[in-house]
């Protein structure tokens, strides 16, 4: 049984993109392997952030997590920063890691920027935010780490900090592996279909939320962009609107895209969207009904406070292994 580990940032309401790209995927993984799924508010506040909504998205996110069917039963649900050994292995990372090899992170390049046309601070975290994202990760023996393509770059970089650990002080970390859905890694926008589904997204027409009105969500499905054929086909360079919409239906109802093709053809896009539409709609209703009872219940800190004390003795063995390795502290008679 592997250990798997992912993080997602509580920034607000969660995409349909999110859902299927990562928090579905995470509920086949807990039935197979030994999970953790933690709430990265840590690198949530590499950018600024209203302490109230904060605190709110926080909550929110780990509801979600239960109502997308995690089952803590089975896997370990925790607020990354009620775990401080992530902060102190943070800290002997970047002491580890190259300016250079921060600066050929893509993914800062890419938030720096949305930073400066926003007019906000750049602040240091989000340079080095990922070795923070190394220490989660090599905190737990963490076997797989399910990412999107976007973020391989920076588990490579977490391999080589690894490496680099072992090599000057002895054996302390494993070295994880890249876990990529064979489906539904990538959820593409509505409107724009060569871009990554994204609520920051100035058009909301470009995303779906998993908190949306489900007449809302109706209404962008059948909005969404397509191409000027009048055929139901897959081919994700030449015709990326249908076959973004293609990979949705997949991903929700285990259909592979060769019988959804096969399925609607003779068909126009009006049948295929209007059914689409009620898939996910179908999909979506009973975990926002879900989500709403958590947060209503009691249920959710207890469900935090455990996992939280699960990954504390976890974490707390590796950072003792780690300083001690190092020399810090004191030596205990």
């Amino acid at each position: 049984m592997a250990r798997i580990l992912s993080g997602i940032q509580p920034s607000g309401d969660l995409t349909l993109g999110n859902y299927l790209g990562a928090i579905k995927n995470f509920v086949k993984l807990q039935e197979e392997h030994e999970c953790l799924f933690m709430i990265v508010d840590l690198h949530a506040i590499t950018v600024p952030q209203d302490r109230l909504a904060l605190r709110k998205n926080i909550k929110e996110l780990a509801a979600i997590y239960v109502a997308c069917g995690i089952d803590p039963a089975k896997a370990t649900i925790f607020i990354q920063s009620e775990v401080p050994a992530h902060l102190e292995l943070s800290w002997v990372l970047t002491c580890n890691t190259g300016m250079g090899e921060l600066e050929r992170m893509t993914q800062f390049k890419d938030k720096s920027a949305k930073q400066e046309i926003r007019g906000s601070h750049i602040g240091v975290g989000l340079f080095t935010y990922p070795a923070l994202q190394a220490a989660d990760i090599l905190l737990y023996d963490t076997d797989m780490v399910p990412v999107g393509s976007d973020q391989k770059q920076h588990l490579e970089l977490t391999r080589d900090l690894a490496e680099r650990f072992n090599s000057r002080f002895g054996e302390t970390f494993k070295l994880p592996e890249v876990y990529i859905a064979p489906q539904g890694a990538r959820i593409m926008s509505l409107q724009d279909p060569t871009k990554k589904m994204s609520k920051s997204d100035d058009n909301p027409k470009n995303f779906i939320l998993l908190t949306d009105d489900l007449n809302v969500v109706r209404k962008k499905i059948k909005s969404a962009v397509t191409d000027s054929q009048s055929t139901i086909g897959y081919d994700p360079a030449g015709r990326p609107g249908i076959s973004n919409l293609l990979e949705i239906y997949s991903c929700i109802t285990g259909s592979s895209i060769a019988d959804l093709v096969a399925n609607y053809e003779g068909k126009g896009y009006g049948d295929f969207k209007s059914d689409l539409a009620e898939v996910v709609v179908s999909e979506l209703e009973p975990i926002q009904k879900r989500r709403g009872e958590i947060l209503a219940s009691g249920e959710l800190d207890n469900i935090l406070d455990l996992g939280r004390d699960a990954a504390l003795r976890l974490a707390n063995r590796k950072i003792a292994k780690v300083k001690h390795k190092l020399g810090l502290g004191r030596k205990q008679k």
